[in-house]
């Protein structure tokens, strides 16, 4: 205790600073409630029995919303300014911003506490890059109809062909992250390879979206 009491003082530089006290909030945080095995996605073949092939391709859409809409997703992909945190979805702490670049403002950059892995003693989840969604890709707040309508429009999805989207879900490796979170997180559900095979059948029916 006297260590972490003293550590302020100890810390020199901003982004240390920053580390530092991500890491000793990690630690001084209550222990996790649940690191519980996400639900499996069913596959594209369980949808066959849809004959019309525009309902088949929103039902399987639909399947690939509980991805999008998991925390591991959203968190990342809120509609303000500030990252959310947890299954609860809580605001950031410490207080953190998106930044020009989505990677933070000038004094507290996400790489300060965000390293290249998740650091599992200290529950700090980690990769590199590490990075807010765009404000024009917020996925907060959506329901699975918007965001099927969101991520087919190249404004609104990066400029992405539906090529490029099965690509980004199935092979990017910082969405991978979200199906190996750490402890403390319950990981999308299903598995990346499961959630590229929906997007992949979801684009080769049409891209349908599913209605409100």
């Amino acid at each position: 205790m006297m260590i972490l009491l003293r550590l302020p003082s100890l810390i020199a530089s901003t982004g240390a600073a920053a580390l530092a006290a991500g890491l000793l909030m990690a630690l001084m945080a209550p222990a996790p409630v649940s690191n519980a095995a996400s639900e499996g996605l069913a596959p594209p073949a369980s949808f066959d029995s849809i004959k019309d092939p525009a309902t088949r391709s929103a039902a399987l859409f639909t399947e690939l919303g509980r991805v999008l809409t998991s925390p591991r997703c959203v968190n990342c992909h809120p509609v303000g300014d500030r990252p959310l945190q947890g299954d609860s979805q809580r605001l950031h702490q410490p207080p953190v911003y998106r930044g020009a670049d989505g990677k933070g403002l000038a004094a507290l950059r996400c790489s300060a506490c965000h390293q290249a892995a998740n650091y599992d003693p200290a529950r700090m989840p980690g990769h590199d890059p590490w990075f807010l969604a765009p404000r024009e890709m917020a996925f907060e707040g959506r329901t699975v109809a918007q965001l099927c309508a969101q991520i087919k429009n190249p404004a609104t999805n990066g400029g992405r062909s539906l090529a490029d989207l099965v690509h980004h879900i199935g092979d990017d490796s910082l969405v991978g992250w979200g199906w190996a979170p750490g402890p403390g997180r319950t990981p999308a559900p299903g598995t990346q390879k499961e959630a590229k095979a929906l997007a992949q059948a979801w684009v080769d029916t049409g891209a349908a979206c599913p209605v409100d």
